[in-house]
């Protein structure tokens, strides 16, 4: 359900901004240069007030491209070239300015400044670099890494002497493949560890009872537990990149003659992360269910509520959804005489604030706090804030939707062309350096239960009619 976006939207939350890069307003900053004669019209282009406005979307390619006395604006790259996608696959682009950059060398070739032959090389191997940098996984495709190479080897041609240029090429191509590998070893790591469910349940239901220890007997501590499951959280979202998002923009708009088709065989960051969504509020059904006894399972309510909690104070407001949402399965909410012993107070309040009504009010007003409060914190821990993924998806296709990428001559509208991932006016401040999107404030504990939670989870994947006895044992208990 989607509400008028006039004063709705939720700002771009601090843990997804440094996915989505640096400022990217368009903006030519003084200093910068415009594009020489050689390049296209200047009448392809609209600028207002030295922001990109808008362009024909072969004008837009050529303004990526370098010349003897121009480099475009970093902001401006990043953005058409994440934007761009929707448009053209990243391997057309690639072959696009490869041709532009076989023009433009020919021309200094043989015209009177053949001298700064090597200038405008280096600049085409920078522009290569931050591509290959800012989006390494868009060289995955075997048409762009050929497209990579013929480029880099049309520019060391004109590097004969000392061969700068090339050990630019050799260090950024190094730099690319290590990247690569670690995306697949990680796919790899994933493909090996999903196997099905059904084998990992049998597994867990043949071992006696008393080996199987509930999660407080692993950790009682609520705190603790919404610490290590924030670590969880950034771990996931480290490994999610502003192409994924884009990928499902682009399958979204796949039946429109303008856009180009989404690849969604590279969502699987997407789809863990979505997966970790489901396997928590599971998880927490099956802990609450597979207890027995009245008292010890009234207590496991409580547990969880103080996790998630927690999870709010601390700024993770994907984990206490989920937790809610376990919490709200039929299983367990069922379960009336032991709600009726639990102190539902704090459960209340997490609940009002993950009240769906008016496009889920509550929470964007409390996520819109945590930005603010992000924006101010000195900590690393205070500046957390993890927005509800699946919401998160949403709203990008949302401001998708409501945006015109096309205008009626043709051009394609820059100002909007990225709104999902920019919305103007909507306080998205991208500002944050991956680095600290990475880093963990909450390192793994010794005893850790969220490993114990991690190794849960094939076992909370399977249908709810076929969990182990516990579920069968608190329905009998209940009645």
């Amino acid at each position: 359900m989607f509400l008028e976006p006039q004063e709705t939207m939720p700002q771009t939350s601090v843990v997804f901004s440094s996915i989505l890069g640096p400022s990217c307003s368009g903006q030519v900053p003084p200093g910068m240069g415009e594009r020489g004669s050689g390049a296209s019209s200047s009448g392809d282009l609209v600028f207002q007030e030295g922001r990109l406005i808008s362009g024909s979307l072969e004008a837009l390619m050529e303004h990526l491209v370098p010349t003897v006395d121009y480099y475009p604006d970093r902001t401006y790259i990043f953005t058409f070239l994440l934007s761009s996608r929707v448009f053209i696959p990243p391997h057309d682009l690639l072959a696009r300015v490869g041709q532009i950059c076989l023009e433009q060398r020919q021309q200094l070739e043989t015209g009177s400044e053949k001298a700064k032959l090597k200038s405008f090389s280096a600049k085409i191997v920078q522009l290569l670099k931050e591509w290959t940098e800012a989006f390494p996984y868009d060289f995955q495709d075997e048409k762009a890494m050929a497209e990579l190479k013929t480029i880099t080897h049309r520019v060391t041609q004109c590097d004969e002497e000392n061969g700068t240029v090339k050990k630019a090429i050799a260090q950024m191509t190094q730099s690319l493949l290590l990247s690569l590998a670690a995306r697949s070893q990680l796919q790899e790591l994933r493909d090996k560890l999903r196997s099905p469910a059904m084998d990992k349940g049998s597994v867990l239901k043949t071992k006696p009872p008393a080996t199987q220890k509930d999660i407080l007997g692993v950790c009682c501590d609520p705190l603790v537990l919404a610490q290590q499951l924030t670590h969880i959280e950034l771990e996931r979202v480290s490994s999610i990149h502003p192409e994924d998002l884009m990928q499902i923009v682009s399958h979204m708009d796949s039946r429109d003659k303008h856009r180009c088709r989404g690849d969604l065989t590279k969502t699987y960051s997407l789809e863990a992360y979505d997966n970790w969504f489901n396997c928590l509020s599971m998880l927490v059904a099956t802990e609450v269910c597979r207890v027995v006894k009245k008292k010890h399972r009234t207590r496991m309510l409580e547990f969880f509520i103080d996790v998630a909690r927690e999870c709010f104070n601390i700024g993770n407001f994907n984990s206490m959804m989920a937790i809610i949402s376990g919490m709200n399965l039929s299983p367990v909410a069922r379960l009336k005489k032991t709600w009726s012993k639990v102190k539902t107070a704090k459960f209340d309040v997490l609940e009002h604030h993950m009240d769906p009504s008016s496009n889920f009010c509550n929470y964007r007003t409390a996520l819109q706090g945590a930005t603010q409060r992000s924006q101010m914190a000195n900590s690393s821990r205070e500046k957390i804030v993890i927005p509800v993924f699946n919401l998160f998806v949403k709203d990008i296709y949302f401001l998708h939707k409501i945006h015109t990428n096309h205008l009626p001559n043709g051009h394609v509208n820059f100002k909007v062309s990225s709104a999902p991932l920019w919305p103007e006016g909507r306080g998205a401040r991208l500002s944050q350096h991956r680095a600290e999107q990475t880093s963990q404030p909450y390192p793994r504990t010794g005893k850790i239960c969220a490993t114990r939670a991690e190794k849960q989870w094939p076992f909370a994947e399977r249908p709810l009619g076929l969990r182990a006895p516990g579920w069968v044992m608190c329905a009998v208990c209940e009645v």
